[in-house]
């Protein structure tokens, strides 16, 4: 019954503004506070020590799903205010009130009130797994603990930034081939439902003989006209169905992790854009001073493949025993040469989250170029392929005509 209750009391919470004076500083206050009633909202304005002019219910707007570009841009924000000396509660209500997605605006004013009432930003934080991982949580807590948190936020800030856009760029490297072949699919499919069958009443009243590739796809088109419906529902909810089975089976998951990093061409891309963000990760965490074994803890689901996750927990366990980075990196067999020798001597000279950023700007430039270039190599590809499909139904809508043609010469 207390889960229930729980979740109930955490849903029927609502914004408010209040106008107040601050008891300490003798100012008149603005601002929005989140609490489940007014009485509580006074309660939690007293305990800052303001009081209360006025105070109204935020009208509810249409609420939008959080994503990870809403919290890099909030990262981003908190770093920039707080670098240039604001404090962080104010640092805090600006930037939720500034943001666009109603929201993140009632998110970041939860975690707000958390702080006020004594616990920490990483505690706060860590409340909000969904949006905020081990990684972020990790990394604030270090600077909390060293008392460099707005060096920490711009590490963050910079992290998040970049990974946002090495994964918008193998994203859109697979997305765009896949795309045009489901546009392709569906052109055919309404060409055979729809387009086809109209031509055969035509050639019916020729009474004349189809030539072979017009009668191999008549017969294609009658198929498509008898089952396409139970074909497209059929194909909807095998995709969904695999969507789900993904997601729940980690076995499926490696497989399919496995198979796009053998993929030709495009595997590639993918091993550079996990083995990018892989250092990348690794390096902002050991220097903001996180033990190693804590830093392959929360590195290991930063790569977005389950076996650069498997490979990196065993990593964990052998750095656990006393064996070094480098030795445990490639006993995997998941990273190239380079990186292995970089990790060398970053563990040799004791710079190894330098030379780990490095390693990952290489990656993420290598990225940039592979995809430009297979952007630049699939265009013209998909359009050869695309235009032969739909030539050939053409070519076998048109032929009977050509024939019709000679008969009557």
């Amino acid at each position: 019954m207390s889960k229930i209750v729980a979740v109930k009391s955490k849903t029927a919470s609502r914004s408010f503004s209040f106008e107040g004076k601050n008891l300490k500083t003798e100012q008149i206050v603005r601002g929005e506070i989140v609490a489940k009633n007014e009485a509580e909202a006074r309660t939690k304005l007293a305990r800052r020590q303001i009081k209360v002019i006025g105070i109204s219910k935020v009208k509810r707007t249409r609420q939008r799903k959080i994503s990870q570009a809403d919290i890099t841009v909030f990262t981003r924000q908190l770093s920039t205010m707080m670098k240039s000396g604001l404090p962080m509660m104010q640092a805090f209500e600006i930037a939720a009130k500034g943001h666009s997605n109603p929201s993140m605006t009632q998110m970041l004013m939860s975690i707000r009130n958390e702080v006020e009432q004594g616990h920490t930003l990483a505690d706060s934080f860590s409340k909000y797994p969904k949006y905020f991982d081990r990684f972020y949580c990790n990394l604030i807590r270090a600077g909390e603990t060293g008392g460099v948190l707005e060096s920490i936020l711009d590490k963050l800030a910079v992290y998040k930034e970049k990974t946002q856009s090495i994964k918008k760029k193998v994203k859109g490297a697979l997305t765009y081939p896949a795309a045009v072949v489901v546009v392709a699919t569906a052109l055919v499919f309404v060409m055979m439902m729809y387009v086809l069958p109209s031509f055969a009443k035509v050639f019916e009243g020729m009474g004349v003989p189809l030539p072979g590739l017009t009668q191999v796809m008549m017969n294609i088109s009658d198929f498509f006209v008898a089952y396409g419906i139970y074909i497209i529902i059929l194909l909807i909810g095998g995709a969904i169905g695999f969507y789900k089975w993904h997601q729940r089976s980690p076995e499926v998951q490696r497989r399919m992790d496995y198979m796009l990093l053998k993929m030709p061409i495009f595997g590639s891309i993918v091993r550079k854009a996990a083995i990018a963000r892989w250092s990348r990760t690794t390096a902002t965490l050991f220097a903001a001073g996180v033990p190693m074994v804590e830093v392959l803890d929360s590195v290991s689901g930063a790569t977005g493949n389950i076996l650069y996750e498997e490979g990196t927990q065993s990593i964990r366990s052998k750095v656990n025993q006393g064996i070094s980075l480098t030795s445990s990196m490639q006993a995997t067999e998941l990273f190239p040469n380079m990186v292995i020798q970089m990790t060398m001597i970053g563990e040799e000279s004791g710079s190894l989250d330098d030379m780990l950023n490095k390693a990952a700007e290489f990656y993420e430039e290598d990225v940039d170029t592979a995809v430009g270039q297979l952007s630049s190599l699939m265009e013209p590809i998909i359009m050869i392929v695309l235009g032969l499909i739909i030539g050939v139904i053409l070519v076998a809508m048109y032929l009977p005509l050509f024939n019709i043609g000679d008969a009557i010469r």
